[in-house]
């Protein structure tokens, strides 16, 4: 029982001590003041230092950086590692249709570390401003042509204060004679869009790009199937993703997050609208008929209204069965003028006419069932039918839905290799954004797999390195989130000490035995006693009771015995009395004078 309370105790003080010292933690951090010297006596206070030494957690493993470099072939490769923007352009265009105060693509882009950042020396490209339009480009080492070898475009993006509203996605600008790049807008022509784009709760990851008709030679958008994948976290987490979209010659494409991936699909039977059209089209110029009827019901012409169908009769009747409650007061209304109201003084009878007292509740109907004329309730009337309609039939006539026929499309093609894109040459950003500072990094545009792998492990792979080595493991998310929240101390100290109070509880607090002394005070018998004496009689009782059974036993053996040896006498006696009467008989015989033999004269 003393070892329960002390242990009941213990984690009550314990409970208690947390929270009043993080409790002192606030207000000290309200006041800025830090004196615990004051409050807290020398061994407290050392006990203090030598846990927050053993519970501070190690230092983080640093990871060195080093800038990636393409291990292949590569079209583009950027890693704003040098500090400069050197070969981007940034776009003095304006957007047409908007008005001239934001119509300006005057967003600031620069080169800079990530706010938090555990890679030193790791730069990216940073979108500084918000609320404005940004446009940026580059040309690609070489013209990409869309043949025989898949593309790959690769790029890392850190929303660094989340996202409200804006894009993170990337254009391949069309190669075209036109190409300006010092006048990039909305409107440059682009093959491919790609990357995450945001606004209100709609989370999108864009795959578009622009086919070309080949009858019109008109540019269609064509947007890739939503993925079934939850984006939210990639928005919202403040960490750097990277995002992979993979083209290959057969028309497949893959979608990737993190080298996962989210979306995937095939050219000809993902994308919307398709990239064929159909073969046939409705008939624009074909009309229904007049006599086309589309009634699969019709009233039916032979039913006749029953003569006793009453039309006229109301839903609703006075229940005549209904009788006026007692007490009914019907000379009381059931509102009248509020005694105690009086008229404004800036009442103007001219102007708002004559005052009366607001309408308030009778109050002599309070105790009374109720004021007024009394009306008998209504009831719904079972003589209700309401108008007659004759019931409806299968038609006869009934033609179906009516549609217009098919016409073979005059604008139908088939194009099997929507692949076949136009080539691109350069690469940009053009984008409008409610939050500042979104950070990119480590483009790569390629055609082997496996480049495109390396570059992303010597550069995305680094950081999210770097991130695990700098994230405190479970303890430490613990301590800090106790650190924010006093009163999870509490819990953790439940969650820990409960478990181990249960477990000392249940094997260490068996029943108590009174001790020796206690019994000689008492003269009661000891439970050990009592069943070391029970034990020997019950012993002792089954030795007896195996004693008497062996002389229970020898007993029977001897009266077996001797029972035997009495019936052998007894067997002989009665042979030799059974032979003694048989020879007395034969002497009788023998000498009856019948048995004689008679003499010879």
């Amino acid at each position: 029982m003393e070892l329960k309370w002390l242990l009941c105790v213990t984690l009550l003080a314990l409970g208690i001590l947390a929270v009043q010292a993080h409790d002192m933690d606030e207000d000290n951090d309200a006041d800025d003041v830090v004196d615990i010297e004051d409050d807290l006596d020398d061994g407290i206070e050392e006990v203090e230092e030598s846990k927050s030494e053993t519970s501070s957690p190690p230092a983080a493993p640093k990871v060195a950086y080093r800038p990636p470099v393409p291990t292949g072939e590569v079209y583009f490769a950027e890693s704003f590692d040098k500090g400069t923007l050197d070969g981007w352009i940034l776009s003095r265009a304006k957007k047409d249709d908007t008005d001239d105060e934001i119509a300006k693509y005057d967003g600031k882009w620069e080169v800079q570390d990530m706010k938090e950042t555990k890679l030193p020396g790791d730069k990216g490209l940073v979108m500084v401003t918000r609320a404005k339009h940004h446009a940026i480009s580059s040309k690609l080492y070489k013209p990409f042509v869309f043949d025989t070898k898949p593309l790959i475009i690769q790029y890392e993006v850190n929303f660094q204060n989340g996202i409200e509203c804006g894009g993170a996605y990337v254009k391949l600008l069309s190669k075209t004679p036109e190409l300006n790049l010092d006048q990039f807008h909305d409107k440059t022509p682009y093959t491919i869009m790609f990357g995450p784009d945001k606004c209100g709760e709609d989370y999108k990851l864009h795959f578009i790009f622009r086919h070309k008709n080949p009858k019109t030679g008109k540019y269609e958008e064509k947007h890739a199937k939503r993925p079934d994948a939850d984006l939210k976290t990639y928005f919202t987490d403040k960490k750097t993703h990277l995002y992979t979209l993979v083209l290959n010659p057969d028309n497949s494409f893959e979608i990737l997050v993190d080298q996962t991936v989210v979306n995937s699909g095939n050219l000809l039977n993902d994308m919307s609208p398709p990239v064929n059209p159909p073969r046939e089209i409705e008939d624009p110029n074909d009309q229904k008929p007049e006599d086309w009827d589309e009634r699969p019901k019709i009233p039916d012409p032979d039913a006749v209204k029953p003569d006793d169908w009453d039309e006229d009769a109301p839903a609703k009747i006075a229940d005549e069965n209904a009788v006026k409650p007692e007490g009914w007061l019907d000379d009381e209304p059931e509102y009248v003028a509020d005694p105690d109201a009086e008229k404004p003084e800036d009442w103007d009878e001219d102007m708002d006419g004559e005052w009366e007292a607001p309408q308030i509740a009778n109050p002599k109907c309070e105790a009374a069932p109720g004021c007024g004329t009394w009306q008998r309730p209504m009831i719904d009337n079972p003589n209700y039918k309401g108008k007659w309609k004759p019931p409806m039939i299968d038609n006869v006539n009934y033609q179906g839905i009516w549609k217009p026929r098919k016409i073979p499309n005059p604008d139908f093609f088939e194009d099997l290799e929507p692949f076949k894109m136009t080539p691109v040459s350069a690469v940009g950003l053009e984008l409008w954004s409610m939050t500042s500072d979104i950070f990119f990094d480590n483009f790569i545009i390629c055609s082997d797999r496996a480049v495109a792998d390396d570059w992303a492990r010597d550069g995305w792979g680094l950081k999210k390195a770097a991130d695990g080595a700098a994230e405190p493991g479970v303890v430490g998310q613990m301590m800090a989130a106790a650190e924010e929240r006093p009163w999870l101390w509490v819990v953790y100290i439940l969650t820990v000490a409960l478990p181990v109070f249960l477990v000392v509880l249940f094997c260490c607090s068996g029943k108590k035995q009174p001790s020796a002394a206690e019994y000689k005070k008492t003269d009661a018998p000891q439970p050990d006693v009592v069943d070391d004496e029970k034990e020997e009689e019950k012993d002792k009782g089954e030795k007896e009771e195996e004693e008497e059974e062996e002389d229970a036993n020898e007993e029977k053996l001897g009266s077996d015995a001797d029972l035997g040896s009495a019936s052998q006498e007894e067997e002989e006696e009665e042979e030799e009395e059974d032979r003694k009467p048989a020879s007395e008989e034969e002497e009788t015989v023998n000498r009856s004078p019948r048995n004689r033999k008679p003499r010879k004269d």
